[in-house]
């Protein structure tokens, strides 16, 4: 049996609370919510927090909102309100794509958005959805609020650029009219980590022609999105030897490595295929916007 190294334990009461602890007890305390993160990791002792802050009664942090052209989500949202919410579809179904493949029912009934981006795992479906659809990060702390672009969010692999004494708060995304995005996973078995996955997100300019475009790639070695193939689109109008093209150059710029769920070949075959896929579906959802 695994068991984690010991640690002791406070219930934060408020983000100020819960602020206050961390800065008591310093960089060795972390902060819980779902733990489906967090404490695997403690028990094969590759964590090791002196504290450990659960924050799951910070209601404040659990929400879902559309105020203006932004909708904001509470980092203590879990991944089944976020699957559940037909807002949530309507505006980027990519989130709805993701999620329904994140794990299995319990952990999406426990684990949070901010649970999952502060994780920081290279295989993590929420951090590539993210960077696709250049969110944003609140994160608070002594100094008060920041704002960090999701790109400068993650700074490698189980690192971001949350200080030990300040807690991402919330997530917003901007609402951009005319667009579509999607999200494809490829794993082994239900629930698994990624063996490879991409997420993309187009607008559409009023004569169809694509005028923002984004893809990234989940497990296949790549931090944030590929320029080089978000490139091929712009200013053109959606076909398919575009997406051939933006598959073709996204396999060539990810950097897979071989393990148990597949080599290196494999693994930029299904970069090339699967970005294909979804930018097939999120120019198809945009047009569709644009004739509803």
């Amino acid at each position: 049996m695994q068991i984690p190294a010991p640690f002791d334990y406070e219930r934060a009461s408020s983000v100020n609370d819960a602020l206050e602890l961390l800065a008591r007890h310093g960089p060795e305390s972390r902060v819980v919510a779902g733990g489906h993160s967090l404490l695997p990791m403690m028990k094969l002792r590759l964590a090791r927090p002196e504290w450990l802050i659960d924050i799951n009664d910070l209601f404040e942090l659990d929400f879902i909102l559309l105020e203006g052209d932004h909708l904001r989500v509470g980092a203590l949202t879990r991944h089944t309100a976020l699957l559940e919410s037909a807002e949530v579809a309507r505006l980027f179904p990519i989130i709805s794509d993701a999620e329904a493949v994140i794990a299995d029912p319990v952990v999406r009934n426990r684990g949070t958005i901010g649970g999952s981006l502060c994780q920081a795992d290279p295989a993590e479906d929420l951090s590539t959805v993210c960077d696709v659809l250049r969110a944003v990060a609140v994160v608070r702390g002594p100094g008060g609020e920041r704002l960090v672009d999701m790109k400068d969010f993650h700074r490698g692999p189980y690192e971001t650029a949350v200080a030990p004494d300040e807690l991402l708060c919330e997530v917003r995304f901007a609402v951009r009219p005319n667009s579509g995005s999607a999200y494809e996973k490829v794993e082994r078995r239900v629930g698994d980590w990624a063996v490879a996955a991409a997420g993309a997100a187009i607008s559409l300019a009023d004569d169809g022609s694509v005028d923002a475009a984004a893809i990234g790639l989940t497990a296949l070695g790549l931090d944030g999105t590929v320029a080089e193939a978000e490139g091929v689109l712009l200013g053109q109008q959606p076909r398919e030897e575009l997406f051939v093209e933006a598959g073709r150059v996204a396999a060539s710029a990810c950097d897979p490595i071989a393990d148990q769920r597949g080599g290196i070949d494999y693994k930029r075959h299904l970069a090339d295929e699967l970005t294909r896929r979804v930018l097939r579906l999120a120019c198809a959802r945009a047009a569709g916007t644009q004739e509803g």
